[in-house]
């Protein structure tokens, strides 16, 4: 279990233009690391300097890397942290649908139950937002302060290059704004709905290129029930700022973000930065940061960076089974995944419609898939193994599937599981 989290300075709650806080964007941002510890196999902290010669970098390999993945990710022992504090840790979640992250954080925490996460998202202390990369994540509202406009010129990037930003030429994108904020201020309103309202300012242009346009330029927040759980997927948006009752500043440097990123994600490379937050030339980044960073390299040669005193367990540490859900971050963090999901499992898992598959972790790797079926009172879990697997990985996905039926299908009248021929 990684231990309890330390405030990072460097970070403070950023964003757009206004300067009015509220008391808590006052108090700042939480910028969680993990703290130094003596656990047998990780690796001990160095002392970072800036005048420090450069030795020969470590190779890492393939099970080296899955190992600390999983130790960042809390996969290889639950941890006793809370919602807010798993959230921060992690650096999100994926959400780009309703049950998902309820799923990440029973897979990665003692005890989780629905409505602690339910109880935060209506309380406004977490929201679902866009934020790395454009998509949906569930952060907790000083990340979501505090990490968007760092991730903001990703997102004007994407606007400038897709369909949709395209129509929206002779569109004024201030104007858009300001309309678009006085429409939700007024009424949070589904995507659709916001669409036509613009439309009738600009009844020239197509409705979901201003609704989608207006998403990437301006932060928003889907409003509760929508996107807790037993809810359905229809969305109602509101902006962040009349959502949180506080003002974004002026946006940070990244410096912050990817020692986040790396304290839950690392050892990695600035092209696994760049596929994780979006954002361009992180190599610039990581080689500003290397006087306070550990450099490897895996079995390829690609250099690799890490905070020094993170945790880097053994390679033949023991993994247990674990129930990943859809979208789950872990699969969606690096450019090269296959520290955790090879080539050919891949392609069985992230389907050409932008689904990603939920998965089942053996030996600390995807080996196959998952869904509940339910029909007649019952609820299946059903379990698809890309190869066959062992007697006793058997009993553990079936011991570790009961406990996941009894969380994400409590209210059925009988619970099953049934391994499906192996893929």
């Amino acid at each position: 279990m990684i231990p309890f989290l330390m405030m990072l300075p460097m970070l403070v709650p950023a964003g757009v233009k206004r300067g009015r806080t509220s008391k808590a964007g006052r108090e700042g941002g939480l910028s969680p690391v993990p703290s130094p510890t003596k656990e047998s196999g990780s690796t001990p902290p160095v002392r970072a300097s800036s005048r420090r010669r450069r030795l020969p970098a470590q190779v890492l390999g393939q099970r080296a890397l899955n190992r600390a993945l999983l130790q960042r990710q809390w996969l290889l022992q639950r941890s006793r942290a809370g919602v807010m504090e798993a959230l921060e840790h992690l650096v999100g979640l994926q959400a780009q649908s309703t049950h998902p992250p309820y799923g990440a954080l029973w897979t990665r925490l003692n005890g989780f139950q629905q409505e602690a996460l339910t109880r935060l998202m209506t309380e406004r202390q977490v929201v679902r937002a866009g934020m790395m990369r454009g998509t949906l994540h569930l952060v907790t509202a000083r990340d979501c302060l505090a990490l968007r406009p760092v991730l903001q010129p990703a997102l004007d990037r994407g606007l400038k290059h897709s369909s949709h930003g395209k129509q929206l030429a002779g569109v004024d994108v201030q104007a858009l704004v300001a309309e678009g904020r006085a429409l939700l201020e007024a009424r949070p309103s589904p995507r659709g709905e916001l669409g036509q309202r613009l439309q009738e300012r600009w009844p020239g242009h197509d409705a979901s290129a201003l609704s989608l346009g207006f998403s990437s330029l301006e932060p928003l927040v889907t409003v509760p029930p929508c996107g807790t759980w037993g809810h359905g997927e229809r969305m109602v948006y509101a902006t962040a700022e009349s959502w949180l009752g506080q003002r974004f500043e002026p946006a940070a440097p990244p410096d912050a973000l990817v020692m986040r990123y790396l304290a839950a994600f690392g050892p990695a490379s600035a092209k696994d930065l760049q596929a994780w937050s979006g954002l361009p030339r992180m190599g610039a980044v990581l080689e500003r940061l290397r006087p306070e960073l550990r450099a490897f390299r895996d079995e390829h040669g690609v250099e690799l960076f890490d905070i020094p005193n993170a945790r880097r367990p053994d390679p033949d540490t023991p993994a247990p089974v674990r129930f990943l859900s859809e979208f789950d971050s872990v699969l969606l963090a690096h450019a090269d995944r296959t520290r955790i999901i090879s080539d050919a499992a891949r392609k069985r898992v992230f389907t050409i419609n932008g689904i990603v598959r939920a998965t089942i972790l053996v030996d600390g790797f995807v080996r196959g898939t998952w869904r509940i079926e339910r029909a007649r009172g019952t609820a299946t879990l059903c379990i698809t193994p890309f190869a066959r697997l062992s007697r006793e990985d058997r009993a553990a996905l079936s011991d570790e599937g009961g406990r996941l039926l009894a969380f994400a299908a409590a209210d059925g009248q009988h619970a099953d599981i049934r391994f499906e021929r192996v893929g």
